[in-house]
């Protein structure tokens, strides 16, 4: 019994992944990210989550996303946000971003199996410091609260909240996700078989510069 949460923006021009232009120009960067959420709602499609919840920011959700809960973001800061998608939760919780279209439902597999007895939680570090994943047995949205969020040290400041709270974590792999161009076409390596890198790859233009 676990629930299943992505959290995502409705990928419109200059509201998502705008840290992508240049060089790629606002329509391309919200193009980009929609193919994000497209291949990261691909990967998790076949994992046995007993409820699947898009925490959404936005109007009209990806077609992708048919069979899951809408949930509309409450207002606040990313830790409140967090805070209030666990806090809706009654089973342990599995929640990931949208923007590691490289995730494989290999490696979430173990989450949506009985967890040992001896884990609590399990955590998704990224490679700029902050987390692409976090579970959690008993979802309690005061453990995410006041964490400073969108930092190179949000990370190890969300893990040391964790584990001070006396929770045994299980760590996951260390994910890249995408903010800059450079993060961009490392994933695309990753994963050049998604429409992530499809979609980037038909950028050519634009990235020309990039790649020198």
């Amino acid at each position: 019994m676990t629930t299943l949460i992505v959290i995502a923006k409705e990928c419109l021009p200059g509201k998502v992944k705008t840290r992508l232009h240049p060089p790629l120009s606002l329509e391309q960067a919200a193009e980009l990210a929609a193919a994000s959420l497209h291949d990261t709602l691909a990967a998790v499609a076949g994992l046995p989550a007993t409820r699947r919840v898009l925490a959404f920011d936005g109007v009209v959700a990806p077609a992708a996303a048919a069979g899951y809960d809408i949930v509309p973001q409450v207002t606040g800061g990313l830790d409140e946000r967090l805070g209030a998608i666990f806090d809706g939760c009654t089973e342990p919780a599995v929640l990931i971003g949208m923007d590691t279209p490289q995730v494989s439902a290999a490696v979430l597999a173990p989450l949506f199996e009985a967890w040992p007895d001896d884990v609590d939680a399990w955590f998704g570090p990224a490679a700029d410091g902050g987390f692409w994943a976090l579970a959690l047995r008993h979802p309690d949205g005061d453990l995410l609260r006041g964490v400073p969020m969108s930092e190179s040290f949000t990370g190890a400041h969300q893990l040391a909240r964790l584990r001070a709270a006396g929770l045994r974590v299980r760590m996951l792999p260390t994910l890249t996700d995408v903010d800059h161009i450079e993060d961009a076409l490392q994933v695309a390596a990753l994963a050049p078989t998604g429409r992530f890198a499809a979609t980037l790859a038909g950028f050519g233009a634009a990235l020309s510069e990039v790649r020198r």
